[in-house]
C-alpha cells in the first residue's frame, strides 16, 4: 500500500471550531477517528496530512512519493473501498463533484497528474459539517463495531447487570469494568473499550461507544447515538453526543445533539438546550459563511472547540458554538457564538490571557499524563492572534 495522505483542502473550514486544532481526519465519530478508521480499512500503520500551515508542524507532512490522496471524512461501502484499493497511478474517484481519492505522486504534488476520474453515485456517507458527526453517529458506530469486532469474542457481561437485546450487539474489551447497570442493545449496538468503566446505576441505551480508559459516572443516563472518546468522564444525562476525547462532563446536567472537542470541562449542572421552544429549525454559526446558517435540524445543541471550560450552572441556548480555550463563567445565557479565548463567555468580553491559557492547558493535560508541547503552544498562539 502506498503512503496515505489525508487532505483538508475541501472541508477544513466547514468543521470549525473543531478543526482549529486538528486536521479533519483527526475528528472522532462512531468509535474511531477518521484517520484510525482508514488505517484499519487499508491496513496501514502510518498516515500523513495535508493541512493548514500552522498545524503542519504537529501533523506529519506527506513524503515525496507515490501516495493515496484521501478526503477522509466519509464512510465507504465495501464496493467503494475495493475501488479505492484498485486505483492505479493517475486515477481518481469523484463523488458529488468532490474529489474523494486519488493515487498520485507527491514529489511534484498536483492534481493535474490525474488522467482518469470515475464518478461514484452511491456507497458513500459524507460528513460535511459538525452536526453530521452526531446526526450520522449511529451509522458510524455500526460501521466501526463491525470493523473492530468481526471474528473476535467479547468479554462476558457481569451477572450484576441487567441486559436487554441481542448479545451480539454488545462488545466489551479486555480490562473494562461494568457492574450493577442496565444495558439495552434493542435500539443499537454498545461498545465498551479497553479499561473503560461503567459505574454502578448507569442506564445505557444504544447505540453507544465508550472508548478506552473512559468512565460513565454513577447513575449516568446515556441515550444513543453517543460516542465518548478515550480518557473522558461523563455523568448526568446525555443524548446523541460525540466527545472527541480527554474531556469531562462529570456531573448532573443535560447535553444533547452536540459535539465536544478535547480538553474541555463542563462544570456541574451545565445544561445545553437542543430544541427551540417554537420547534423551529436550528441555526448555527458558520465560520466559512461568517453568519448563522440553517442546519436543517430541529435538534442541535452545542459545538465546542478544544480546551474550553464552563462554570457550574452554565446554560447554553439551542445551537451554540463555542470556540477554542473559552472560559465561560458569567450568569445568564451566553450568546450563540462564543469567541476563541473568551474570558467570561459574553459578547465583548476580554480575551483569556494567552500565558494563562497555556498554563491551564498544561495542567489539564498533565492530569492525563499528556505533555503540552511547544507544538501545542504554537497552535494556540496562532489561533489567538489570527482568529
Amino acid at each position: 500500500m502506498a503512503q496515505v495522505a489525508f487532505s483538508d483542502a475541501q472541508f477544513w473550514e466547514d468543521f470549525l471550531p473543531l478543526t482549529f486544532t486538528r486536521p479533519v481526519a483527526e475528528m472522532r465519530c462512531g468509535i474511531l477517528t477518521f484517520a484510525e478508521r482508514w488505517q484499519k480499512l487499508l491496513q496501514i500503520d502510518e498516515v500523513s496530512y495535508i493541512t493548514e500551515d500552522y498545524l503542519q508542524d504537529k501533523f506529519k507532512k506527506p513524503e515525496a512519493t507515490e501516495s493515496l490522496f484521501i478526503v477522509s471524512n466519509f464512510l465507504p461501502s465495501d464496493e467503494v473501498l475495493q475501488q479505492i484499493k484498485d486505483l492505479k497511478l493517475g486515477e481518481a474517484l469523484v463523488y458529488e463533484n468532490e474529489l474523494l481519492v486519488a493515487r498520485i505522486n507527491m514529489e511534484k504534488f498536483s492534481l493535474n497528474q490525474i488522467e482518469k476520474m470515475t464518478d461514484i453515485h452511491e456507497g458513500v456517507l459524507m460528513f460535511k459539517q459538525p452536526t453530521d458527526l452526531f446526526s450520522f453517529n449511529e451509522k458510524a458506530i455500526d460501521f466501526d463495531f463491525e470493523l473492530l469486532t468481526k471474528g473476535r469474542v467479547s468479554e462476558e457481561l457481569s451477572a450484576t447487570n441487567g441486559f436487554l437485546g441481542d448479545a451480539n450487539d454488545l462488545f466489551i474489551e479486555k480490562g473494562a469494568n461494568v457492574e450493577f447497570s442496565t444495558l439495552n442493545t434493542k435500539t443499537g449496538k454498545i461498545y465498551i473499550g479497553k479499561n473503560a468503566e461503567v459505574m454502578e446505576g448507569c442506564n445505557l441505551r444504544g447505540p453507544i461507544a465508550l472508548c478506552d480508559d473512559s468512565k460513565f459516572n454513577l447513575g449516568a443516563k446515556i441515550y444513543g447515538a453517543t460516542t465518548i472518546g478515550p480518557h473522558c468522564k461523563v455523568g448526568g444525562e446525555v443524548n446523541n453526543i460525540v466527545i472527541f476525547g480527554y474531556s469531562n462532563k462529570g456531573h448532573d446536567g443535560f447535553v444533547g445533539n452536540s459535539v465536544i472537542g478535547e480538553w474541555c470541562n463542563l462544570g456541574a449542572d451545565t445544561n445545553s438546550s437542543n430544541l427551540k421552544n417554537n420547534y423551529a429549525e436550528v441555526k448555527l454559526w458558520n465560520y466559512r459563511a461568517k453568519r448563522f446558517v440553517n442546519t436543517g435540524l430541529q435538534f442541535a445543541g452545542l459545538i465546542m472547540g478544544d480546551h474550553s471550560k464552563t462554570a457550574i450552572n452554565t446554560q447554553f441556548n439551542t445551537g451554540t458554538v463555542v470556540g477554542v480555550a473559552a472560559n465561560i463563567f458569567k450568569s445568564g445565557f451566553p450568546p450563540n457564538l462564543i469567541e476563541n479565548f473568551s474570558w467570561g463567555g459574553m459578547k465583548g468580553d476580554e480575551k483569556f490571557k494567552l500565558e494563562k491559557a497555556y498554563e491551564v492547558a498544561e495542567l489539564a493535560m498533565a492530569r492525563r499524563k499528556v505533555t503540552f508541547t511547544d507544538l501545542d503552544r504554537n497552535i494556540l498562539k496562532y489561533i489567538y492572534s489570527e482568529f
